[in-house]
């Protein structure tokens, strides 16, 4: 299993594997030819409800990350669907500029969890 990370701003590499979107909004000044989207899951990221409460306070990060995996719960098809592709090299993109405290970061930690617990 192998699960990248990468902002939606970075240059996309031939080592990126399938690309996919995991925003529920398409990243703000980028292109479609620029972004090289393999696939986009706006269904996977987190409701705009736990959005905008977050907005990316700092303060906020441990109860957000509980919360989005309460999220993940109710979507088990959805996260197996990219459990099963990241069987592959797949590279989760995201849109915020904090590369430690995001919601890619939070859906990558649960489908390798759920990939170690067989």
């Amino acid at each position: 299993m192998s699960i990248k990370l990468k902002r939606a701003y970075d240059k996309p590499s031939k080592d990126d594997g399938q690309r996919i979107l995991v925003e529920r909004l398409w990243p703000r000044g980028l292109t479609k030819e620029k972004a090289e989207i393999g696939l986009w899951m706006k269904e996977i990221a987190p409701s705009g409800e736990l959005r905008k409460w977050y907005n990316h306070e700092m303060s906020k990060w441990p109860e957000f990350k509980k919360r989005y995996m309460k999220e993940l719960k109710g979507k088990k098809e959805l996260v197996s669907t990219l459990a099963a592709m990241a069987g592959k090299t797949v590279t989760f993109v995201y849109a915020a500029s904090d590369e430690n405290h995001n919601s890619a970061l939070v859906l990558k930690e649960l489908i390798e969890k759920m990939s170690s617990n067989g």
